[in-house]
């Protein structure tokens, strides 16, 4: 390490990828909201100093040391684990869902501070949720919510269209809510009863604490991520594999 600039970061393990036969590169959600790909050496060593610190999900502080095109891993030392997530599969899923919108949507040389606080807390949510239902909706909201901060909001007060308040459709290519005449124009507008627009607004206006605490049902909560699916896949132009696994499930 002896003549690289070294830093320290509180960061979230966003995502791993295997390198030679003990390593891994580490894509991290810094404390400054960044994104920060770094090689942590003998991460994959059963036992090793950096195995349970570079762990998805973690949140770890860091001493890296800048390289050309990756940083390198110095020291770790574990701040929080989510540990409540490991060991349930319907918990990895969002979690990883919610990793995955994070990585999409943070850049290097890009500092947001908000990304970073909204991640942790969307990670901690999906260990506090009582049920699949809530997992649903706490992953829902964070992509919604994310977005929106990142210039996706989608419009749901009136006709994206044509302004009209009397909105009964939604697209995510139109850019949100449509009136009955509109979404005839468009294809793939999809019907929404009231009831459903009015939690497609509470995703972007509540609280994870007031979400957590709401009464959904598993039926609604599924329409609701499976639109943020849909609204973030056609926005970031990628496919989300974990969100369209959950959906899926």
């Amino acid at each position: 390490m002896a003549g690289r600039r070294t830093y320290r970061t509180r960061a979230i393990v966003l995502d791993r990828t295997k390198l030679g036969e003990t390593d891994l590169i580490l894509t991290l959600l810094a404390a400054d909201g960044s994104q920060i790909r770094a090689v942590a050496k003998g991460a994959r060593k059963p036992g090793g100093r950096l195995a349970a610190r570079a762990e998805l999900f973690c949140e770890t502080d860091f001493l890296l040391a800048a390289g050309r095109s990756l940083d390198v891993v110095s020291e770790a030392s574990l701040v929080e684990a989510h540990a409540g997530l490991r060991g349930d599969y319907d918990r990895v899923c969002a979690a990883s869902a919610v990793a995955e919108v994070a990585r999409l949507t943070c850049y290097e040389d890009a500092p947001d501070p908000f990304l970073h606080a909204i991640c942790s807390r969307a990670l901690s949510a999906c260990e506090q949720a009582a049920d699949r239902a809530h997992l649903d909706l706490v992953v829902a909201a964070y992509a919604w919510k994310v977005l929106a901060h990142g210039g996706w909001r989608p419009e749901l007060e009136g006709c994206c269209a044509c302004g009209d308040a009397a909105v009964t459709f939604f697209s995510p290519a139109a850019g949100g809510a449509l009136c009955e005449s509109c979404a005839r124009e468009v294809a793939g507008a999809q019907p929404l009863a009231a009831g459903e627009l009015a939690w497609l607004r509470a995703t972007l206006a509540c609280t994870f604490d007031e979400l957590l605490g709401s009464g959904v049902d598993a039926q609604t909560s599924s329409l609701l991520l499976a639109l943020a699916h849909s609204w973030a896949a056609t926005h970031l132009d990628a496919r989300l594999r974990a969100m369209e696994f959950m959906a899926g499930v």
